[in-house]
C-alpha cells in the first residue's frame, strides 16, 4: 500500500479520535492511537517508540480518569450515587436525543434529575452536583482532546520531518 495513503488514513483516524473525545459514539483515544499505530508501523517512519509508549500510557491513564475525575468533582461538589446513576442514564437517553449535543444535556439533566429523586427538596445541592458533573467532563474531556491533539501533532511533524 501506498506510504501517503497510509498517512492519510492515519491523519482521518487522528482527527476522528479527537472528535471521539467529546463524541460518545466514537471510540476517541483508541482511534487516534490507532492511527499513529499504523503510521508507524505502515510507513518507513522514524517515530521513535517512545512517542507510541508514552501515548499508550497517556490514553490508559485518560481512560481510568474519564471515571475518576468525574465522579471525584461531583462528589466534591455534594453529589451521590443517584446523581451519578442519572448520568449515565441521562447520557444514554440523551443520545438519541434529535439536538446537538443530546448526549451532553442529558448527563446534566440526569445528574439533577438523579440527585432531586434522592432530596427532592434540596434544589441548591442538584444544581450544585450538576457543576461538579460538568467541571468533571471538561477536565477529562480536556485531557483527553490535549493528548490526541498531540498524537496528530507528532505525525504531522513527522511527516515534515520536523522531530
Amino acid at each position: 500500500m501506498d506510504h501517503s495513503l497510509i498517512s492519510l488514513l492515519s491523519i482521518v483516524l487522528l482527527i476522528l479520535g479527537i472528535l471521539g473525545t467529546f463524541l460518545p459514539v466514537l471510540p476517541g483515544l483508541v482511534l487516534s492511537l490507532a492511527g499513529l499505530l499504523i503510521y508507524k508501523y505502515g510507513t518507513d517512519s522514524d517515530l521513535s517508540v517512545l512517542y507510541i509508549w508514552t501515548f499508550v500510557i497517556l490514553t490508559l491513564a485518560s481512560a481510568v480518569l474519564n471515571y475518576v475525575i468525574p465522579a471525584k468533582t461531583n462528589r466534591k461538589y455534594g453529589g451521590t450515587r443517584w446523581g451519578s446513576i442519572g448520568s449515565v442514564v441521562g447520557t444514554i437517553v440523551g443520545m438519541f436525543l434529535p439536538i446537538p449535543l443530546g448526549f451532553l444535556v442529558g448527563m446534566f439533566a440526569g445528574v439533577f434529575i438523579g440527585e432531586l429523586l434522592h432530596d427532592s427538596k434540596d434544589m441548591n445541592k442538584a444544581l450544585k452536583s450538576t457543576k461538579g458533573a460538568f467541571i468533571g467532563f471538561i477536565y477529562g474531556t480536556g485531557f483527553s482532546l490535549v493528548i490526541g491533539i498531540a498524537m496528530l501533532l507528532v505525525v504531522i511533524l513527522d511527516i515534515f520531518n520536523v522531530i
